[in-house]
């Protein structure tokens, strides 16, 4: 059963007179042998545990269909019934968020740089890496570009972005960490094609391939997922985004094309338990079983059916033709790993905002 709320968080650790935070929520309670029963009293899912859930948008759907199956084989180990309450946001809003007081006991983020802000906000310990998936990763996609159906503007890679007439929608890196890997897809595609050229990376000509794409971007809206909603209400005629969306919205329907980039980046998304939140709540034992169970091959094919490239060996085997590996794949080491990257295009100075400035 699914009741939506919207309500008021205050952190315990926060003095009163220093406010609340206001934050959107989706309670969830999951329903089945393991789930949890009719909200309690003040709307409050029932359980003898709850679990707060701190997430990116664009796991949403998947998380609906793994909640429930933790909640069954917690309940099978434990005895125990857990109960969830779950609040979906823009990756780097949610991380804000939880750094700013939201009590999330699990996170789940576009990003490890968001997480990192958790360790430097002490909320997080610096060795969540070891503790989930593969090195910290829980799922895996690449940057690529969806189109209206037949590809009516000949959209074949990132270059024809640039062309006149074409209408580009991608979200905004300051909110959005789906938005920092297509801009990294995009930048570091400028950084292949002049490596190409010359034998060496060109920053330079990469800031100018950025900015001649950027040109033609309709909007920036807060997320991958609001993103994607402008672009099915008809805004533009290419996204940038994760190659799971588009995978997910083809399997309930929509017509698009997905092309993939002959050079694009790798994404890599990270789960935690925010250790802080969870040794306060007394919860967690079942915030570590959690994450442990997102890499598991049922939580696996789960993500699997919703587009995302698993990270669990067998799960992706099975799978494999599904997800294409387009020769120029590379990761965030070939920008020089998630701190270059901050300083040299999301600082104060950094090249997208200088991007944004014309400069």
């Amino acid at each position: 059963m699914r009741v939506d709320m919207k309500g008021f968080w205050r952190s315990r650790r926060l003095h009163i007179g220093m406010g609340l935070l206001l934050l959107a929520l989706t309670a969830a309670g999951c329903g089945g042998d393991g789930g949890s029963a009719d909200p309690g009293p003040e709307g409050k899912p029932a359980g003898d545990l709850t679990l707060v859930i701190g997430a990116y948008s664009v796991v949403r759907d998947a998380m609906e269909e793994i909640l429930p199956a933790f909640a069954s084989k917690w309940k099978e180990e434990t005895g125990q019934r857990i109960a969830f309450q779950e609040s979906y946001e823009a990756s780097g809003t949610q991380a804000r968020a939880i750094a700013g007081g939201f009590e999330a006991d699990v996170t789940l983020l576009a990003m490890e740089g968001d997480v990192d802000k958790l360790v430097k906000a002490g909320l997080v310990k610096d060795d969540w890496r070891s503790r989930s998936g593969v090195n910290g990763m829980i799922t895996r996609s690449v940057v690529a570009l969806g189109t209206r159906e037949g590809n009516p503007k000949g959209i074949r890679d990132f270059a024809d972005l640039a062309k006149p007439g074409v209408k580009v929608l991608y979200p905004n890196p300051k909110t959005s960490g789906g938005a920092q890997w297509d801009i990294n897809a995009i930048y570091g595609a400028g950084l292949k094609a002049s490596e190409a050229k010359s034998g060496v990376k060109d920053p330079a000509a990469a800031k100018a391939f950025l900015k001649s794409v950027h040109a033609n971007v309709e909007s920036l809206d807060k997320s991958g997922r609001a993103s994607m909603a402008a672009f099915e209400y008809g805004v533009g005629d290419v996204i940038v985004t994760y190659e799971n969306e588009l995978l997910a919205r083809i399997a309930q329907g929509v017509k698009y094309e997905v092309v993939i980039p002959d050079d694009t980046i790798l994404i890599e998304n990270p789960a935690a338990v925010v250790d802080h939140y969870a040794e306060e709540h007394g919860t967690r034992q079942a915030a570590q079983a959690l994450v442990d169970f997102l890499a598991t091959p049922q939580a696996q094919e789960i993500f699997a059916k919703h587009g995302f490239r698993p990270v669990e060996k067998s799960v992706y085997e099975a799978n494999a033709d599904r997800y294409p590996v387009p020769p120029g794949l590379f990761d965030i080491s070939y920008l020089g790993g998630w701190d270059e990257v901050r300083s040299t295009l999301y600082s104060k100075r950094g090249v997208w905002y200088q991007v944004l400035a014309g400069i």
